[in-house]
């Protein structure tokens, strides 16, 4: 069963910056995406980053050039640093790792417990 455990949340104020990282294991064939999911009190569920196997990248545009994903394939990790922080990215961070089939174009998600990001002064 695939595992994915989620690091680096907590309280940081306006302007600060933290990292996340994700590490996925456990009978994992092929990952196609990681990236990194938030939810804010009262709202959906939102993609902030995600990167392909390829190596293609997609930003929300409210954090793009202030958060950079990145990947570790030979760790099965994916990073989110998070800089220039505002009040509005409060959220809980979810890790997201997607998996091939070993037959079939079809993919399994799967995901982290959540990591917490407090932004306030």
């Amino acid at each position: 069963q695939v595992q994915v455990v989620e690091s680096g949340g907590g309280l940081v104020q306006p302007g600060g910056s933290l990292r996340l990282s994700c590490t996925a294991s456990g009978g994992i064939l092929s990952i196609y995406t990681m990236g990194w999911y938030r939810q804010a009190p009262g709202k959906q569920r939102e993609l902030v980053a995600a990167i392909i196997s390829g190596g293609n990248i997609n930003y929300a545009d409210s954090v793009k050039g202030r958060f950079a994903i990145s990947r570790d394939n030979a760790r099965n990790t994916v990073y989110l640093q998070m800089n220039s922080l505002k009040p509005e990215d409060t959220a809980v961070y979810y890790c997201n790792v997607r998996t091939h089939r070993p037959t079939g174009p079809q993919k399994d998600d799967y995901w982290g417990q959540g990591t917490q990001v407090t932004v306030s002064s």
